[in-house]
């Protein structure tokens, strides 16, 4: 039972870093940057729904709502602000301007909300499930985490196959010359990509601080890391790998918590990460592109 109550828990973990991982990996695979300020989005959906719930008295589903929308007005405005200018600027800045933009983000709920840890209310009010006599506990919040994953992954699938805002990011990611030169407006393309990444970090914030209630300025930075080496491990670009590299990820975390050692925990993530990209570069799902020189 220990085995299986220690799978779901990964699982559950792994969704969380597959719904951050999309958000990496459609930015990435669109704009061909990295946004590393994703992971402080995330916080910033959790604070709000802190708020909402706590100083507001709102429904949970509502301040999620609530949350989903500010995260989405605050990724466009980071994407306009900060990374429209720097259009065709080398990836360096790009880089630089993206750790700066982060710093920024948790510099400013320092000021706002204060360095001491928070207790955040989960938003999941239903019963756990008890099976196999009580041995085994699957709680509402893994359940919740892991349906959400599911329903996200499919939706973003049918939005970029099917619809014709989907059709231009595909369009976007091969060639921005040749997208614009059919009458795609790549801005636009590249800002709704950044609003959805960032609806869905504020998803991921939530469901993070639910299962593990304990809220502070800097409570994305580390799952944003991990969720970025979950979409690098599945292969960034790929919606798929993004979640195949999260679900992967956490099983591989909690596993190593549970069997290893819990301080090693960390490490042996990325060493795994570090042997899967030696043995292929592009990631579990990631396909090699061969460029014309």
């Amino acid at each position: 039972m220990t085995f299986i109550f220690n799978l779901i828990n990964g699982i559950s973990l792994g969704s969380v870093y597959a719904i951050i991982a999309l958000g990496y990996t459609m930015v990435y695979g669109i704009a061909k940057m990295l946004n590393f300020a994703h992971g402080d989005v995330i916080m910033v959906g959790a604070y709000i729904s802190y708020c909402a719930t706590t100083y507001m008295g709102l429904p949970p589903l509502v301040s999620v709502v609530l949350a989903m929308i500010v995260c989405t007005v605050l990724g466009i405005l980071i994407e306009g602000l900060a990374y429209k200018p720097l259009r065709k600027a080398p990836a360096l800045a790009v880089l630089i301007t993206a750790i700066g933009v982060s710093y920024f983000l948790q510099n400013s709920a320092l000021l706002i909300w204060g360095s001491a840890p928070k207790n955040f209310s989960s938003i999941v009010d239903f019963e756990s499930i008890s099976l196999a006599g009580g041995k085994l506990i699957i709680t509402s919040e893994s359940i919740v985490t892991v349906i959400a994953c599911i329903v996200i992954m499919i939706a973003l699938t049918l939005f970029i196959k099917k619809s014709k805002m989907g059709k231009a990011m595909r369009a976007v990611s091969e060639d921005k010359g040749a997208a614009e030169l059919m009458g795609i407006n790549v801005n636009l393309t590249i800002s709704v990509t950044f609003a959805i990444g960032s609806a869905l970090a504020a998803i991921a914030g939530v469901l993070l601080c639910s299962a593990y209630p304990i809220l502070i300025p800097t409570t994305g930075s580390m799952p944003g890391i991990k969720a970025f080496t979950a979409a690098v491990f599945g292969g960034i670009g790929s919606i798929p790998g993004a979640m195949l590299g999260g679900i992967l990820l956490g099983i591989i975390e909690i596993f190593g918590r549970a069997y290893i050692s819990s301080e090693l925990a960390d490490a042996i993530v990325f060493a795994v990460l570090i042997i899967v990209l030696l043995v292929k570069p592009t990631g579990l799902l990631g396909k090699k592109i061969n460029e014309k020189v």
